[in-house]
């Protein structure tokens, strides 16, 4: 084989140096990366990533669950490569990986097991392609060119994560889920987040976010077909470099109707480029577009505790129906105990018990009122939001399905 040319190999020298001595948080992703778990692999990836010409590689020592606890603090490449050698059930972590992993990244898999059905669930769940060992890396180099030019198969979209956020009535502080929520996996779990608000007359979320509506919104439901990149890069807020805001202002003598169509498109085309896409629905676009409600997503079901708010409650879930596999319905309950809130034993009386409760708190509201930045130093507010997060994520559910002394000692 040819010489390899000048290259720049994070961590090469020290394969098998610990996360900790990873490059800093904030040091841009390289093109490359994979995490292996034997010699002879990492060679041959290494070579490959030379022979497709990618400059800027990372090899490390390490298995899929190495990747999962680096990457989700250091950002995501263009192409990875994990090693799940070992592990018996390894669709789990993949899972795991999609959930948390760039939709832009590529993801080939590598392992022990000559198993077409183990292959054909890694490509079902959006597995680029999978490798057994010993590597080839002929194989391996003809993947990556055809992944990197779009000839290889198509995989399965790995698109980002959908949020509709509900209020049941005006004042129970959807809006302010919604904000707080899309910080939270921004800035805390620094994933790529944008929030759309759909209020284009008089919505709160570029207030609550301390930023600027502009006309991106307008412009994109009356033409999807413009959402390009240099629309995603003029057209969405950054309010953060994680966190974008697409919101508008209209004057009220404007009269703006969005159509399910063109929510439809426009979802679509920024769901390929978020990890996740809140959406602070209004009532009135939900009445009206009921199809919404049933596109793959989580409908997050926003109330307080009083009699009006619970009644209501009961009205969506009729309206909406029941869970289906793609999409699921979560009840927040919002200010909790708060003066005028319905005992807990009233209101189980007339709906279910809601999914996650955050309490109200004279806190929460005095840090409510001067925005997002401010609320997000409310411990109430943290935690509701980590709560939420986790009921997203599935996380809570595993949790919960953990032996006890494990969740105690580990």
């Amino acid at each position: 084989m040819d010489a390899l040319p000048e290259m720049v190999d994070w961590a090469a020298a020290d394969v098998d140096s610990p996360i900790k001595n990873a490059p800093p948080t904030g040091a841009p992703a390289p093109a490359a990366m994979a995490y292996l778990l034997d010699a002879d692999s990492e060679g041959v990836v290494r070579h490959s990533f030379a022979d497709v010409g990618f400059i800027e590689m990372r090899v490390r020592h390490g298995s899929i669950d190495t990747a999962i606890e680096e990457l989700a603090r250091r950002g995501w490449p263009r192409f990875l490569i994990v090693d799940i050698s070992g592990i018996n059930d390894p669709l789990p972590r993949i899972n795991r990986l999609a959930e948390i992993s760039d939709p832009e990244t590529e993801v080939i898999v590598v392992g022990e097991q000559n198993d077409i059905v183990l292959y054909r669930d890694l490509k079902g769940a959006g597995v680029s392609e999978y490798f057994y060992k010993p590597l080839i890396g002929s194989l391996l180099n003809r993947a990556l060119v055809g992944i990197s030019s779009g000839t290889e198969t198509a995989r399965p979209s790995r698109s980002g994560r959908l949020v509709f956020v509900l209020g049941v009535r005006g004042g129970v502080g959807a809006t302010t889920i919604a904000t707080n929520l899309a910080w939270h996996f921004a800035e805390v779990q620094q994933r790529r987040v944008l929030l759309l608000d759909l209020e284009l007359h008089a919505g709160d979320a570029a207030l609550q976010l301390d930023a600027q509506p502009g006309h991106g919104l307008r412009e994109a439901l009356d033409d999807p077909r413009r959402i390009d990149e240099l629309f995603l890069e003029r057209g969405v807020l950054s309010v953060t470099s994680h966190l974008g805001l697409l919101a508008g202002l209209e004057p009220l003598s404007a009269r703006v109707v969005p159509t399910e169509d063109a929510i439809f498109q426009l979802l679509q085309k920024v769901l390929a480029h978020f990890r996740y896409v809140l959406v602070d629905l209004p009532a009135e676009i939900a009445l009206s577009l009921p199809s919404l409600l049933h596109m793959p997503s989580t409908l997050l079901l926003v109330s307080d505790g009083g009699i009006a708010a619970i009644r209501e409650v009961g009205r969506w879930r009729e309206f909406i129906g029941p869970n289906t596999p793609e999409r699921t319905l979560l009840h927040v309950l919002n200010k909790q105990n708060a003066e005028g809130a319905l005992p807990e034993r009233e209101m189980l009386r007339v709906i279910p018990a809601p999914d996650v409760s955050i309490n109200w708190s004279r806190e929460i509201m005095a840090a409510a009122a001067l925005g997002t930045k401010a609320a997000q130093k409310c411990n109430a507010i943290r935690s509701g939001m980590a709560a939420l997060s986790r009921q997203l994520s599935g996380s809570a559910a595993e949790e919960a399905a953990r032996p006890f002394w494990k969740r105690i000692f580990s």
